[in-house]
């Protein structure tokens, strides 16, 4: 049985001081008078028990189809995954495929092999992807990596079903019950709601631990989606600075209003910090996938049943669930793409996809939104339903949503990896006026621009 083992941050950087011919050490996930040969670079699963089910259906795809499969598994801990994206395009080497996850896709478009072939032959079999997938996978029309459901997650709130019943009156099990049917108590969850919530959650000594740090890829999602719905773009499409605008000013505002209930030390918040928070009993309400819930079912078991997903807060621009999808794309370097291709469909296919939803717990989500009905979403628990509500379904009313998608994806990125959002609002909390603060970002969106 092959031995997979994990790519770590000195090993990256070989790639791109070695020579072009220079490729990273990889490991046979099999051999079977092999017709031919393929590299792997995958992300790291979060949840252990996934990356060897991936690495099973790979084994079987490559019997089948006589090709020797390599593969590394690379964490994404250390911006390993991102260093290695980089040292290979650098050096023109690697792997011929590479998983690239949010705006990386974009960032490597004119290296990657396009894939038009696979993804409309994908739609044509299961249907629409949403608008954030599209918008991300493709660059001047093209599809320049397919989407797939590894590692793809959205950031929805989870709450604590008896603190949110005693504190707020509100019970989130009925707003979004573990059924397709819409209800009162989801039509008036609302962003206000949200805000009025926190204020009573506040009172009784308890947290919505919502941070805005720098570093935290959590609140960049949290108020990237606030921001949106309440229409408060930084850029437009065209790719002009708009950040000096009503809705912006309107949100500022929100966030003001928010501040005396947020964390003390929501500005130093990392991507672990909400779930410390939650973990330890001191949040009512986060924006998280189910890991802080899989956590607390080993760790925290009463925790665990007592927790329940559901859909963001609806703004005036709608309801907008901030997602990060995952794609693997092919280097152009590949030697063997008609393999990768067909490697890429095959991980696609909704019985692979179902399998594969079972080790991570339902954590990741599919990119064809007629996936949004597996099992595993209405059978995990405790309690049961807990994560029926995860993935976006026809009844919510509401869409997935991409941080700095009203922009073009080339100044997106930057409104996305230079944490422009989440910075705005560290601003407010710090008590910067919202003039200051829009002065601020329009400096910051202008030096990106030129």
């Amino acid at each position: 049985m092959a031995r997979v083992h994990r790519i770590t941050r000195r090993r990256a950087l070989k790639v791109a001081a070695g020579a072009a011919g220079a490729a990273l050490p990889l490991v046979h996930v099999q051999s079977a008078a092999a017709a031919g040969k393929l590299t792997m670079g995958l992300w790291d699963h979060w949840v252990p028990a996934a990356n060897p089910v991936l690495k099973g259906m790979i084994d079987e795809w490559a019997a089948k189809n006589k090709v020797e499969v390599t593969i590394d598994f690379i964490t994404s801990i250390g911006n390993k995954i991102t260093l290695t994206l980089g040292a290979e395009a650098q050096a023109r080497s690697g792997h011929d495929v590479m998983a690239f996850d949010q705006y990386a896709a974009h960032q490597y478009a004119d290296r990657l092999t396009p894939v038009n072939d696979v993804v409309d032959g994908l739609i044509k079999q299961y249907g629409p992807v949403s608008k954030a997938v599209e918008y991300l996978g493709t660059s001047n029309g093209k599809w320049v990596a397919v989407p797939v459901v590894w590692g793809s997650a959205p950031l929805p709130p989870v709450g604590r079903i008896s603190m949110l019943k005693e504190f707020c009156g509100e019970d989130v099990t009925e707003w979004y019950p573990a059924k397709d049917v819409r209800t009162k108590g989801a039509a008036e969850w609302t962003y206000e709601k949200q805000l009025k919530m926190a204020e009573q959650v506040h009172k009784a000594g308890k947290l919505f631990a919502l941070g805005c740090g720098a570093s935290s890829t959590d609140a960049n999602q949290t108020w990237g989606a606030t921001f949106g719905a309440f229409g408060a773009h930084l850029v437009d499409a065209k790719g002009n600075v708009i950040v000096d605008s009503d809705a912006v000013r309107e949100v500022l505002d929100y966030v003001k209003r928010f501040v005396p209930y947020l964390p003390k030390e929501t500005a130093a918040y990392d991507d672990a910090s909400n779930n410390k928070a939650y973990l330890a009993g001191a949040a009512a309400l986060i924006w998280n996938p189910p890991s802080a819930w899989a956590v607390a079912k080993r760790d925290a078991p009463t925790i665990a049943a007592d927790t329940w997903h559901f859909p963001t807060p609806k703004g005036k621009m709608g309801r907008l669930v901030p997602h990060r999808p995952y794609y693997w794309g092919i280097w152009e370097w590949s030697q063997n793409k008609a393999a990768a291709k067909d490697l890429l469909a095959f991980v696609n296919q909704r019985e692979v996809v179902s399998k594969l939803s079972l080790p991570a717990a339902g954590y990741d989500i599919p990119p064809f939104l007629s996936m949004s009905d597996l099992p595993v979403w209405a059978d995990t628990e405790p309690p049961k339903g807990t994560i029926y509500n995860y993935p976006l379904r026809p009844h919510h009313d509401a869409e997935y949503y991409i941080v700095g998608s009203s922009a073009p994806p080339d100044i997106g990125v930057q409104i996305w990896s230079q944490n422009m959002i989440p910075g705005m609002a560290a601003r407010i909390v710090a008590g910067q006026t919202p003039k200051q603060v829009i002065d601020w970002a329009k400096q910051e969106l202008e030096g990106i621009r030129r």
